[in-house]
């Protein structure tokens, strides 16, 4: 089922067509079959055998998806930052594409079928664990895995990470081009010949067939499913929301949590500083109001407070007053200034005449969004890097508070992964083995507007609370904050720029789950056989070079 090599022209529109595709197959619109239809324009586009040529065919489809996909960078940021970050993301694709038509020149490929899908994939997703890496930490938005949180293949988070479903989706992809390939080979075969080329349409059928089964066969893993997850009323007549409670292995956590909101939105918490403040303490109030005593912990956002309550008198006093009047600990996301220079991202668990009880300050700031890499260079660009007055510092201590009981029975751990750390699956990998009992993703999405940030970030919890088989609260300062079971369904979910908060019951679980107990081997493994796979395709070529200019002196003599 060999593609006949199309024209530069077909390739140029499949690139930019492709890339498009995929942006929707991401929240906001997350048409999740999109994903399929668009690696296999991927791979239609890639079929002409020219690195140069499929370097540009890669950059653009890259273009295409991000520059549509981070949007939010330019609402939060200005035009410069926003094209050179979506610039910096499709230059992997393009070197994919590059790597890609090395790749397939390697004699075991050359008869094409599920090894080239097989091949195909494992290329693509080495690439984007690379890119998920480095430069500066790496950076893991548009990860295939991310638009599969409501198909079946996104199941396969529980079995393999992100790296699995990201794989599945990509071989499905190619076995989806190779089955149109098989179609348009018989339909060609009938026009010349007078009949359909039945082996065409049997490997097309074929083709077809696996990737089907490929991408739904993940239902058949063994996800912890709830029966009672959703809404319940109380007996006074409010709403509670069940993250799962009939999956608890170790009890349940009654958590709070308030969406503060700020007053004007894209000027982000850090411009309304007193006012979010404000907000979350009014928020924790009305919890008060119906729940004092019954909670274990309110959850805030990050930056829930900009001042740190550890310095600043005033605010220590309102959470006093706010914990004391709730009858639990707050969680609040708040900023450090060392005397030693720069800031850190944290959350400080506060107890009401304690004060902190419990600490886990950002292990991954952003780069260029919270520390400047390069400033004095990038300044020549763009004056942007002057919105970043104060670097913050990465912390070293594991992520992850432990709250008490209310009921006096232990600690129970929280998983703390603040903002854009949800992304890193290392980071959260590392809170479920050091005993994280459920998720916490404290996030400020202030600065983005009414862009897909806030669910695209959504999407992303939702998808690691499959990984992990752990309840997990996304909690916003505008939204969107939600509730997640532990295979990944949301039963409570917030709007934008809205002040809101609710409380919830989450399953406390110890269980772990194969991909978390399989570690950064799935990274590895794919990494590793798409160097295999780049150098036999390298040596595959120089050899059939050389082989073609043996043959070329033969004929001359």
């Amino acid at each position: 089922m060999r593609l006949p090599e199309p024209s530069r022209l077909l390739t140029l529109f499949l690139a930019v067509a492709g890339g498009l595709v995929l942006w929707a197959a991401f929240p906001d619109a997350a048409v999740w079959p999109a994903a399929f239809v668009a690696v296999a324009a991927l791979y239609w586009s890639l079929g002409r055998d020219n690195a140069w040529w499929n370097f540009l065919i890669g950059l653009l489809f890259g273009l295409a998806f991000f520059l549509p996909h981070l949007w939010w960078a330019h609402e939060s940021t200005a035009t410069a930052p926003w094209i050179a970050m979506s610039v910096v993301e499709a230059l992997f694709l393009a070197g994919f594409g590059a790597l890609w038509t090395w790749v397939r020149r390697t004699r075991f490929l050359r008869r094409r079928g599920w090894r080239l899908a097989a091949a195909f994939a494992v290329l693509f997703v080495a690439v984007e664990q690379w890119r998920a890496e480095v430069p500066f930490g790496g950076f893991p938005w548009g990860r295939l895995a991310w638009t599969m949180v409501d198909a079946p293949t996104g199941r396969a988070a529980w079995l393999g990470g992100t790296v699995l479903v990201s794989l599945l989706v990509a071989f499905a992809g190619v076995l989806l081009a190779l089955t149109v390939a098989g179609l348009v080979r018989a339909a060609r075969h009938r026009t010349q010949q007078g009949d359909g080329a039945p082996h065409a349409v049997g490997r097309a059928a074929g083709a077809l067939t696996l990737g089907v089964a490929i991408a739904v066969v993940p239902l058949v893993l063994p996800l912890p499913t709830s029966a009672s997850a959703g809404s319940v009323e109380t007996p006074e007549g409010g709403e509670v929301y069940d993250a799962g409670s009939d999956l608890a292995q170790d009890g349940t956590l009654w958590a709070g949590a308030v969406q503060g909101n700020v007053g004007e939105p894209g000027l982000g918490a850090f411009a309304n500083r007193a006012e979010v403040l404000n907000n979350h303490l009014e928020g924790t109030y009305v919890l008060a109001e119906d729940y004092a005593g019954e909670l274990d912990v309110v959850l805030w956002p990050e930056n829930g407070s900009d001042l740190d309550p550890q310095t600043a008198p005033d605010v220590a006093r309102g959470l006093d007053a706010a914990s004391t009047a709730v009858g639990a600990p707050i969680l609040v996301g708040a900023q450090e200034f060392p005397g030693s220079g720069g800031r850190y991202n944290v959350s400080l668990l506060w107890q009401a005449g304690s004060g902190v009880i419990g600490r886990y300050a950002k292990q991954h700031p952003a780069p260029f969004g919270e520390y400047m890499p390069m400033r004095s260079i990038l300044r020549v660009f763009s004056d942007q890097v002057d919105r970043v007055q104060t670097d913050m510092i990465a912390g070293v201590n594991p992520p992850y508070v432990d709250v008490p009981s209310r009921l006096g029975q232990g600690d129970y751990r929280l998983g703390t992964i603040i903002c854009f750390e949800v992304a890193y699956d290392e980071i959260i990998r590392d809170a479920v083995l050091e005993g994280a009992q459920v998720l916490v993703i404290p996030t400020n999405n202030a600065s983005f507007g009414f862009t897909a940030e806030s669910t695209q970030q959504l999407a992303m919890s939702r998808m690691q609370a499959i990984t992990t088989g752990r309840a997990t609260v996304q909690i916003s300062t505008v939204g969107v904050s939600g509730v997640i079971t532990p295979d990944g369904t949301v039963v409570r979910q917030t709007g934008l720029f809205e002040a809101d908060q609710f409380v919830t019951q989450l399953p406390l679980r110890s269980s772990i789950t194969p991909a978390v107990a399989a570690g950064y081997w799935p990274g590895w493994v794919v990494g590793g056989l798409a160097v295999v796979l780049v150098v036999a395709g390298v040596v595959g070529g120089v050899g059939a070079r050389r082989r073609a200019r043996l043959a070329g002196i033969h004929e001359q003599m």
